[in-house]
């Protein structure tokens, strides 16, 4: 029976966790979006190493960059959690096939309550589609806002795509930052450059977290492409929503 055992070298993937620095980085860009000079401060190495190793993680496909909308002379390094999933998973299966990643369950919500701002410009889009993701996913267990450093009306784009992931946006407004200044949130989470640029100081001293999305509105050209922007975005907010309930989950498990 030994014998016809079919051996295999190990996934590109877990060789490309491996190293130390790498993983590192990951568990960084795990919790926020970062710079590569912020990233340099929290693992303490020298620049040239940790873009040494940024660059694998982009050669593999797992982390992105991009130039941020509010400075275009900084670049924010984000993970993909999706890709992420996706290899895992397939890691997990090249070994063998009950191997796998769980959905979220009510094991997975939150132990006690929780408030969570997401903050963006206009509170027109992402913010607004991620609060809903988030009230939703927690089955109302998270107290959950969101609002705009420069607010405006919920986009009707924004409204089509949550229909199809079967939550109803039409009842939303767009809400000013101004409204939430001085109340207690257990996360900050802001969805755009220049939202984190603007955030003020939050009393009791909350996780503050960076997701740097582009903002979907700005895509110009045919109307099936512009919803795509949407979609994408929804997707991107929904899988990192999944992840950020399972750490609040276990960051409160750990306090027990």
């Amino acid at each position: 029976m030994a014998s016809s055992i079919v051996m295999s070298q190990p996934p590109g993937f877990l060789k490309l966790l491996s190293h130390p620095i790498r993983w590192h980085l990951l568990q960084a860009l795990a919790q926020s979006d970062l710079r590569v000079q912020e990233l340099e401060l929290l693992l303490r190495k020298p620049q040239n190493l940790v873009s040494y190793h940024l660059q694998q993680l982009r050669k593999g496909h797992i982390v992105h960059e991009h130039r941020s909308i509010a400075d275009g002379r900084d670049i924010y390094y984000s993970l993909d959690l999706g890709e992420v999933r996706a290899l895992y998973h397939a890691s997990g299966e090249a070994l063998h096939l009950s191997l796998g990643i769980h959905g979220l369950t009510d094991a997975d919500l939150p132990l006690q309550p929780v408030r969570v701002l997401f903050l963006c410009t206009q509170n027109s889009a992402r913010s607004q589609m991620a609060e809903a993701i988030l009230r939703t996913h927690s089955k109302g267990q998270i107290e959950v806002f969101s609002a705009g450093t420069e607010p405006a009306e919920v986009h009707p784009m924004a409204i089509r795509v949550m229909s199809e992931m079967n939550i109803d946006l039409r009842p939303h407004q767009s809400k000013s930052l101004d409204e939430f200044i001085g109340q207690n949130f257990d996360y900050i989470i802001t969805v755009c450059d220049r939202a984190r640029e603007a955030c003020p100081v939050f009393p009791g001293d909350p996780v503050r977290i960076h997701w740097s999305f582009p903002d979907p509105a700005a895509v110009v050209g045919p109307e099936h492409e512009r919803f795509q922007a949407f979609l994408d975005t929804a997707v991107q907010l929904n899988t990192r929503i999944t992840y950020l309930l399972l750490m609040i989950r276990r960051s409160q498990e750990k306090i027990r």
